[in-house]
């Protein structure tokens, strides 16, 4: 999610239950209650501060990887990706060879490693985002990473400088963790849907400018100029997609998300019915939302979040006229 602006997706339910077979099946007892471990509870209100810093934590992060990194389509240059300890930029290109900075939510630290052999590691504890921004700055500095990044934080309202914030200071390492561990439990399920598409799928990747992670399908056909858009929504939505990803919530969404969106959005889309029953239509967001608090509720998490992935894409392909038989690999009879 390049943007939290996207448009959502619908649903036609088109053999659900068999695509969860090919997946495979029904899990047994000791499966589910290990499945039920990987989500924990996650309420805003508890962990909203922590967001709030680590939001600019790994925007600042971010932003260097903006800054070194080649500008790939789609701006899939600019993500962050889980790994099995937390995020991570993955090997970013500077002149003494190559970096890579991670964010530890088991050992709670930031690590910069270079080819070089050489390495920093900063705390991950209670402190400003000026402290922190300053912090990983000499990091950077002192391991020949010589970069410049643009200070002010995106995609918030009222943003500040990363210099000049002592507003946010907060981090909370059990739910750090919490929602780490949230993140790579979703990203196993999104890349086990994606593996269904053998169109042009992005990567699972987190958007630091949103806080989110997405996962997108695309039509192979140009989209529609966008009006008002502005270069980076250009960009993203320069081709038809049908989008989906996870959401720690804000504004009016008081809790964790799930969602999913079309765009360009097709006529009637809002109006289908998708699964599971407490998925809803967000006329603001234009997104479908299933809240994480239902998905990891039901019976099986894993198979509500299948679910919602695929009846949303289903609703969006045929509604948008998606070539699927192209695109799908049971469709194409791979």
């Amino acid at each position: 999610m390049a943007a939290k602006e996207q448009t959502p997706q619908t649903a036609d339910g088109r053999g659900t239950s068999q695509t969860f077979c090919r997946r495979g099946g029904d899990m047994n007892p000791s499966m589910a209650r290990a499945e039920h471990n990987v989500w924990p509870e996650l309420p805003l209100e508890a962990w909203e501060d922590t967001y709030h810093t680590l939001h600019m934590w790994t925007q600042i992060v971010g932003k260097v990887r903006l800054a070194l990194s080649p500008n790939i389509n789609h701006w899939w240059g600019v993500p962050l990706y889980v790994t099995a300890s937390g995020l991570t930029t993955s090997a970013m290109p500077y002149p003494g060879g190559v970096c890579e900075v991670r964010f530890d939510f088991l050992q709670d630290q930031l690590v910069i490693e270079t080819s070089q052999g050489t390495s920093k590691t900063i705390a991950l504890a209670p402190k400003s985002v000026a402290e922190f921004y300053r912090e990983f700055m000499e990091a950077l500095t002192s391991l020949g990473v010589q970069v410049r990044i643009w200070k002010m934080p995106v995609e918030i309202p009222n943003p500040i400088p990363f210099d000049k914030d002592t507003q946010h200071a907060s981090y909370d390492a059990e739910y750090a963790n919490r929602f780490w561990r949230i993140l790579y439990g979703c990203t196993a399920i999104f890349n086990e849907f994606r593996a269904e598409f053998i169109g042009k799928a992005s990567p699972v990747h987190f958007f630091w400018g949103s806080f989110d992670l997405a996962a997108t399908r695309f039509s192979g056909r140009r989209a529609p100029e966008r009006p008002g858009a502005d270069a980076i929504a250009r960009e993203a939505y320069s081709h038809e997609v049908i989008s989906a990803g996870f959401w720690p919530g804000g504004g009016d969404v008081k809790g964790a998300a799930f969602y999913a969106y079309a765009a360009p959005e097709p006529e009637g889309f809002a109006k289908s019915a998708v699964r599971p029953a407490q998925a809803f239509y967000h006329p603001q967001l234009k997104e479908f939302l299933l809240m994480y608090d239902n998905m990891r509720r039901a019976a099986s998490p894993r198979g509500a979040l299948l679910e919602f992935l695929e009846s949303t894409y289903e609703a969006g392909a045929e509604l948008g006229k998606w070539d699927r038989k192209e695109l799908e690999k049971a469709a194409a009879g791979s």
